[in-house]
């Protein structure tokens, strides 16, 4: 069997970061068909928009897709191509993880965290509005219907990953209408889940315990802003943003990408840090039931770190980009 994909290869350290983890996916052995597709900078020189209809046409066909990050055109006055992909494929949950890895400099040893983003709605949902020459709104969009599709997919999730928490995060004793609605939409759909415990904690209070006590936070389900927040945070907690992997997910498809952005500074010097891309990789074929092979991945990413030979400079080392996928290849069994 082929599995048929979608590719955006993005903006900046994407161009050398997704064709690395394509490399590893194809060392697997499982066969795969890329379709290469366009979104951000280069979609805006070749097609005057950010996301063109050929790209979201492929991804509802393919029903999958692995990008890398795309630059934040909003400034230049186009949308944002990120927000756009979720829109138009009706991406409501992102799911980010981060985890430690014996090797990496972090206090946090056997961190493994989970924050679960609402992608649709709140102030990212860009509904703005100027107030005069001087002043601004943005309007914080919060639905129980959304919220409820969410929470339900945050409890389904942390059963099949064999979780045993999941901790709500919000700012209801000041946001009581909106951050509200979410919190109260999930605990209901708790009830249906007793087998996972449940807690709520505000936003301040987690980055707090996740700093302090992260090995006691499992699973954080969060609204949009607060999730893009902690998703750093934990990839921070456990040793790099370029660590920070995860997927998008809606009912007609999902899409995976590494948690940090494009870093145009250090872009087409072979040096940026491909792991988060490539266990985003690993984590599209745990979507699609080939454990064994995002397993591999896994381990094999781990005895990297673990020995510490081929590490780029984000995790203090030298290596090149192409120094430790090919070392990450050379371990995988």
């Amino acid at each position: 069997m082929s599995y048929k994909i979608s590719i955006i290869e993005g903006d900046g350290i994407g161009h050398e970061i997704v064709p690395a983890a394509l490399k590893v996916l194809e060392h697997t052995g499982l066969s795969f068909e890329w379709d290469f597709v366009l979104a951000g900078e280069k979609a805006v020189e070749e097609y005057q928009t950010p996301v063109p209809d050929s790209t979201i046409e492929s991804i509802l066909s393919n029903k999958l897709a692995l990008k890398g990050p795309l630059t934040n055109l909003v400034a230049r006055g186009w949308p944002s191509p990120n927000v756009m992909l979720r829109k138009n494929l009706g991406l409501f949950a992102a799911v980010k993880r981060a985890r430690y890895f014996e090797g990496v400099g972090s206090p946090f040893k056997n961190a493994d965290l989970v924050v679960v983003r609402e992608a649709k709605e709140d102030t990212y949902a860009g509904a703005e509005q100027q107030v005069g020459s001087d002043a601004a709104i943005a309007i914080k969009f919060i639905t129980k219907e959304n919220s409820l599709n969410v929470a339900n997919f945050t409890f389904d999730l942390a059963r099949r990953l064999g979780r045993k928490k999941v901790s709500i995060t919000h700012k209801a004793n000041v946001l009581k209408l909106t951050d509200g609605i979410f919190l109260k939409s999930a605990q209901e759909a708790a009830k249906n889940y007793p087998d996972i415990e449940c807690d709520s904690l505000m936003i301040d209070h987690m980055a707090f315990k996740l700093v302090n006590d992260s090995l006691d936070c499992d699973v954080i389900l969060a609204p949009n802003v607060y999730g893009d927040i902690l998703a750093d945070l934990i990839a921070g907690i456990c040793g790099s943003l370029g660590l920070g992997f995860g997927g998008n997910f809606g009912p007609e498809a999902a899409v995976f990408e590494p948690v940090h952005g494009t870093a145009p500074t250090i872009a087409g010097q072979g040096i940026a840090n491909p792991i988060g891309e490539i266990l985003s990789g690993a984590m599209l074929l745990s979507y699609i039931g080939e454990e064994q092979a995002a397993k591999t991945i896994e381990n094999a990413v781990a005895s990297v770190l673990k020995k510490g030979e081929f590490l780029t400079g984000d995790l203090g080392g030298t290596a090149s980009t192409n120094d430790i996928t090919d070392a990450i290849i050379r371990e995988m069994k």
